[in-house]
């Protein structure tokens, strides 16, 4: 963890990079480890990012779905995407301590973004996903949460083919993510992390950068068709597929 009080230069490297993060989360609802952590890695430990961001996250999920309002929420989704989310994790702690995560990380970072570019390029899908392809993306999404820190982008997936509204896309998506950051900061917070103050206070410190962000993300999309957000949505599934190759790839 942090082995000292925030300093100056951590906090002028961690502004940028979280309100950065926090527009896409704004927009997408998910993508602020993937985009944050190589940048903040620069600045303090490895160890102590994740944790930092579970804070972070938690708070911006209620603020996002405060804006967007929470009767927004698709919650027979998330009926049918907690369970397999929560299987899913226990199946990737399992992997992760049995299988080498690199070609895993690497397969599913490659599988992202051939994905996002066939829904780029590819002529707008007739109907909506059927129900029962709940079960590959949310136990994908809860294996890839616990193995790499990050699933968001595979509920995004799942939730941009199910869901006609955007806002409804993204107030389920923000409720996923505040579920399962919220269950991430508590077993942190049982596991001592927090225990000294000094990740909770960096965390603090970096809220209104979050603000910052999720309010800008919000504003952007707003001006948004559900075109043109779900070819915004297929970028960020780009950029956060192709941060999962290179960290595959360069071990980072």
């Amino acid at each position: 963890m942090l082995s000292a009080l925030p300093s100056f230069d951590q906090i002028a490297v961690a502004l940028p990079a979280v309100a950065l993060a926090y527009v896409i989360f704004g927009i997408a609802g998910f993508g602020t480890a993937l985009i944050a952590a190589p940048v903040l890695a620069h600045a303090m430990p490895v160890a102590a990012i994740v944790p930092m961001l579970a804070l972070l996250d938690c708070a911006a999920a209620i603020v996002n779905g405060v804006r967007i309002g929470g009767d927004k929420v698709a919650r027979d989704e998330l009926a049918r995407l907690v369970p397999l989310m929560v299987l899913g994790s226990l199946v990737g702690a399992w992997l992760l301590l049995m299988v080498p995560p690199r070609p895993m990380m690497l397969a599913l970072g490659a599988f992202v973004v051939v994905y996002a570019i066939y829904g780029l390029v590819a002529p707008p899908p007739r109907g909506p996903l059927p129900p029962a392809f709940v079960l590959p993306f949310g136990g994908i999404g809860g294996i890839a949460s616990a193995m790499f820190g990050s699933g968001g982008f595979i509920y995004a997936m799942y939730l941009g083919r199910r869901l006609a509204d955007k806002d409804a896309v993204r107030a389920t998506q923000s409720a996923l993510i505040g579920l399962s950051t919220f269950t991430r900061a508590v077993i942190f917070a049982l596991a001592g992390v927090y225990t000294d103050g000094r990740l909770a206070l960096l965390a603090l410190l970096l809220v209104p950068a979050m603000l910052l962000g999720t309010w800008i993300g919000h504003r952007v999309t707003l001006r948004l068709s559900r075109e043109q957000f779900l070819r915004v949505l297929y970028v960020v599934l780009i950029g956060s597929g192709a941060a999962l190759v290179l960290r595959a790839v360069t071990g980072g």
